[in-house]
């Protein structure tokens, strides 16, 4: 049997583990890193199998069968889920052994690698689905997986807050996304909403769905991206979320859930392909994206906060892939950024375990403490950063190809956040590892091996996964595309590397003048703007609109509506109630025994029917 047929049993792995913890019990602390990791751990070498393989396969059984009509669900292996189920088993596997270090002191460590497993089961499920339903039962299981990690320390009322909000602004998104799921069904000939049957449709029936309703289902789509890859406005549950522990924080970031929106939209590429519209809309919110939150990046002081507006402006970059037509440059770029991300938030949490604060501002000259870290730390800035031969100038300069080839205003775009990444990650390096040792810096420690084992493989990842697809070399590209793979133009093929490692060197020369010989101040310049500071730590106030514009509304009519139900639904309630028990009370009292109230009762109500009886006769 192929390997690619036992393909379900991938996401089974780390079920399996979710159920043993959960049977266990908080008792069994010791074991839990072993049996997570050991779940992980199968799904990777699958993954590895089905992918070395190659081959495509498709199952699937009838799960609802109305009359003629069925539903059906199966899992689809093919080089785009293979592809994607090796880099989240890769990082799954990684942020388990680096957690029984980083979270060994804690007391619910079973319950945390329990919702581990479950998460990382419902991304596989998420990747092997064979349609839009079943792909939306398991996104949704990803939104509460990721609620009760980012909640993880409920005691902390910061971390129940992030949570709320993470699951809340989700659902916005995850709205649209079944709003798609539901016009697919309706308009879909047969029904069919299996991605085979999609790609049918609007490969090679032109014309089968009305171009607006394409548009629209689109649109539907990317909403539900925006929304779980933080993008541009339903960014503002990502930076809240590192309340989570660190470890997730990696896993959330870098393979699971922010990877699920490009993901989906990769998966629906031939939808987005068939309406104009939505394609540019996806290329410039993703654009816009990568430089609203690089800029804010550059004056947090948050060592995770920063990572995580730089995942933010990343998966910008995928969006902006995607929108000018280039799946190879998203879904390469989102394999490299899965390993050097990860590497950051792992070298983040070896800080945070060292120091116990996450404060830029508090840290200084660590290098000399922790040498392991400081330069695992610094691979991976130098791949975000996009500095050559590191991965993520390979990917980067992928997309920034696919954007010169399209729309020189993108890669205009594109250039400027690569400046800026660059340039927020010197702060970020020189800050922390560089300069005279802080007080918290002084007592800090190297982080034991169970931390930087894993940290070293994604180092290794983060400097040679790039080389799969070069200017020269496109592997990636026919692997994933066949025959239909871009062929980009010299000048897009050999010099924008030349000028995108230019302008990544001349964001950390910057860096560098400001943060080490400080012969630059941006703090001085900064402070002449003090409004500027404010909206830039702030997140333009981004967060402040929504609470003003749509939260104390709500709020509102939600008081407005509760009034109302108490004073007038519910009043009229009572009233009718107080009369019947009023009638009840007056007609009790008539019944005492006495005939003389029996024959007043009588009379009284034979004078009553005369006056109505000549009543109705005069009116009459």
């Amino acid at each position: 049997m192929a390997y690619s047929q036992a393909a379900w049993l991938i996401p089974v792995f780390p079920l399996a583990a979710f159920l043993v913890l959960t049977a266990l019990g908080r008792s069994f602390r010791r074991t839990a890193p072993i049996i997570a990791s050991i779940g992980t751990l199968g799904s990777l070498v699958l993954s590895i199998l089905v992918m070395v393989e190659g081959i495509e396969y498709r199952d699937r059984i009838d799960w609802i069968k109305i009359g003629d009509f069925a539903l059906s669900i199966g899992f689809d292996v093919n080089h785009l889920t293979s592809l994607m189920l090796v880099i989240v088993s890769i990082v799954s596997f990684l942020v388990c052994i680096y957690s029984a270090g980083y979270m060994r002191d804690d007391e619910r460590l079973t319950v945390f690698y329990g919702y581990v497993s479950l998460f990382v089961f419902a991304m596989m499920g998420l990747v092997l689905a064979d349609n839009m339903l079943m792909l939306y039962l398991f996104w949704e299981l990803v939104g509460v997986c990721s609620y009760l990690l980012v909640g993880f320390w409920f005691h902390k009322p910061e971390a129940k807050a992030a949570a709320k909000k993470a699951f809340i602004v989700t659902r916005i998104g995850d709205a649209g996304l079944l709003l798609a799921v539901l016009l697919l069904f309706w308009y879909m000939p047969n029904h069919a909403l299996d991605f085979v049957g999609i790609q049918n449709v609007f490969q090679g029936q032109s014309g089968a769905v009305d171009a607006g309703i394409t548009t629209l289902i689109a649109l539907l789509v990317f909403m539900g991206a925006v929304g779980k890859s933080g993008q541009f406005p339903l960014h503002v549950w990502l930076p809240d979320a590192m309340e989570g522990p660190t470890p997730i924080s990696a896993l959330i970031h870098a393979a699971t859930m922010v990877a699920a929106g490009v993901f989906l939209i990769a998966r629906t590429f031939v939808l987005f392909e068939a309406s104009a519209v939505a394609m540019d809309t996806v290329a410039y919110i993703g654009a816009f994206t990568a430089l609203f939150a690089a800029t804010i990046a550059l004056v947090q002081h948050d060592v995770k906060r920063i990572l995580a507006y730089s995942t933010i402006s990343q998966l910008g970059y995928m969006m902006m892939a995607l929108g000018v037509g280039s799946l190879t440059g998203a879904m390469f770029h989102l394999m490299t950024h899965a390993f050097f991300k990860a590497l950051l938030f792992l070298g983040a949490g070896s800080i945070i375990h060292a120091t116990d604060t996450q404060d830029i501002r508090e840290l200084g000259g660590l290098g000399r403490r922790m040498r392991l870290t400081a330069l695992l730390f610094g691979v991976g800035a130098l791949a975000l950063s996009g500095i050559p031969p590191f991965a993520g100038f390979w990917s980067k300069d992928t997309i920034l190809a696919a954007a010169l080839d399209s729309n020189p205003v993108l890669f205009a775009a594109g250039l400027l956040g690569a400046l800026l990444t660059a340039l927020y990650m010197a702060r970020l390096y020189f800050r922390i590892f560089t300069g005279k040792p802080s007080a918290a810096s002084e007592a800090a420690h190297e982080s034991p091996a169970s931390m930087t084992v894993p940290m070293l493989v994604l180092a290794v990842l983060a400097i040679g996964a790039g080389f799969v697809e070069t200017p020269w070399y496109g592997g990636l590209s026919h692997w994933l595309l066949g025959d239909e793979a871009p062929v980009h133009t010299a000048v897009a093929g050999y010099t924008v590397p030349i000028i995108g490692a230019a302008v990544a060197l001349l964001g950390l020369y910057i860096g560098w003048l400001a943060y080490v010989k400080r012969t630059i101040r941006p703090a001085a310049a900064l402070d002449s703007m003090p409004g500027m500071r404010k909206l830039l730590q702030n997140g333009y106030g981004i967060d402040a609109l929504f609470i003003n514009g749509i939260v104390k509304p709500y709020r509102l009519l939600g008081s407005c509506v509760q009034l109302f139900d108490r004073y007038v639904v519910d009043g009229l309630v009572q009233l009718v109630a107080y009369g019947v028990a009023s009638l009840g009370r007056g007609t009790a009292r008539l019944q005492n025994g006495q005939v003389q109230t029996y024959g007043l009762a009588a009379i009284i109500g034979l004078l009553v029917l005369i006056v109505v009886l000549a009543g109705r006769r005069l009116w009459s």
